[in-house]
């Protein structure tokens, strides 16, 4: 295998030399064919000849947005301190990265939260949610919300849809995840009945 490798890549930048239009369309193929038994095989020949390869829109779809630090310092607040009620995060195309858009102090109230809730656009958020057993014992449970109304435009569902699960791994200590699309679905009862 190493050896046809070897040859075909040959053969390819030979053809890159040629003015003969057939033999470099001939190449190209080649090089095609060698990329994918790259891609297919990585461990075993990707570092043919000291070259690492890798396939890049693989490794762009699995990863999906960046984290900005301050995500994950303040969830870690709201988990150990309970600093906060809850955290919106909001996706920035432009940078590319996941970041905090609002912290909700102790004292705010599920409303306030909900109101942080765009109606035309995706988020995710954090909420720190207490409630009382049947047992009289006070409770809490850390929820995660993806929310994505309907009237949210499709590439930012998808962004938000591709990226979610790279951003949750982030964010160590989530209990119960929410999926939303409009406000009834993350109202105070649903999450009550997810506590039990």
């Amino acid at each position: 295998m190493a050896r046809l490798i070897i040859t075909l890549q040959f053969l390819f930048n030979r053809g890159k030399s040629k003015s003969c239009h057939r033999f470099s369309e001939v190449t190209i193929g080649i090089g095609k064919y060698v990329d994918g038994i790259l891609q297919r095989f990585p461990a075993k020949y990707g570092t043919l000849m000291g070259h690492r390869f890798k396939s890049t829109s693989r490794a762009n779809a699995a990863s999906g947005m960046a984290v900005h630090d301050d995500c994950k310092l303040k969830f870690l607040e709201l988990k150990a301190k309970r600093t906060y009620r809850f955290i919106v995060y909001k996706i920035e195309e432009k940078q590319k990265q996941v970041i905090v858009e609002k912290l909700g102090e102790p004292a705010e109230s599920y409303e306030d939260f909900a109101a942080c809730m765009p109606a035309d656009e995706c988020r995710y958020a954090v909420y720190d949610f207490d409630f009382v057993t049947a047992e009289s014992c006070q409770k809490s449970r850390i929820f995660f919300i993806a929310w994505s109304p309907d009237t949210a435009k499709v590439r930012s569902k998808m962004i938000y849809a591709s990226s979610k699960d790279r951003f949750k791994r982030e964010l160590d200590g989530i209990q119960v995840e929410l999926q939303a699309t409009d406000p009834t679905e993350m109202d105070l009862d649903v999450f009550k009945s997810r506590t039990s």
